[in-house]
């Protein structure tokens, strides 16, 4: 989302399979952007979704008597943009900045999360984007329709094992 740092009260890593994701958050950590660091996510505890660990940080932070003011939510950067609006959807009266591991696409892909697979996911998150806020999962955000013609060409070229069941 390219969204630009700034200090904040907390910062909330959302679990992945990429550890890339954990450090950078402790990066960030290190060099002084919050003086909180949350790690929210599956692996470790009981979140299936970002929904979840949205909630499940919030039921956190309040058994702890902690009410941070704005985060930086640090995730996947294919996954920036859904993170930030079902951020926007559980949580609107908070400030928010979003990051990532500062990757560019050509070199994310690794012996464990191939290209393959990487696409898969970021056309399942297009396809959540689209649909999840008529659920009220996340806040609408805008497609362009060149972007959803490119969903539409992957997902019958097969990238389709991370769409939603209809």
């Amino acid at each position: 989302m390219h969204h630009a740092l700034e200090k904040a009260d907390c910062i909330l890593t959302l679990g992945s399979h990429d550890l890339r994701v954990a450090e950078r958050a402790a990066q960030l950590y290190l060099e002084g952007w919050a003086p909180l660091m949350i790690f929210s996510g599956g692996l470790g505890n009981r979140s299936t979704n970002t929904g979840e660990n949205i909630l499940f940080t919030q039921q956190l932070l309040e058994q702890k008597n902690l009410d941070p003011h704005s985060f930086i939510v640090v995730q996947k950067p294919y996954m920036e943009r859904r993170s930030y609006a079902t951020f926007m959807q559980h949580w609107p009266n908070k400030k928010l900045v979003v990051t990532s591991p500062q990757i560019p696409l050509g070199d994310y892909p690794t012996e464990e999360i191939p290209l393959e697979r990487v696409i898969n996911i970021m056309v399942g998150d297009l396809q959540r984007i689209k649909f999840y806020p008529e659920q009220g999962f996340q806040i609408h955000q805008q497609i362009p329709p060149d972007i959803w013609q490119a969903f539409e060409q992957l997902v019958a070229l097969g990238f389709d094992k991370h769409l939603m069941k209809e």
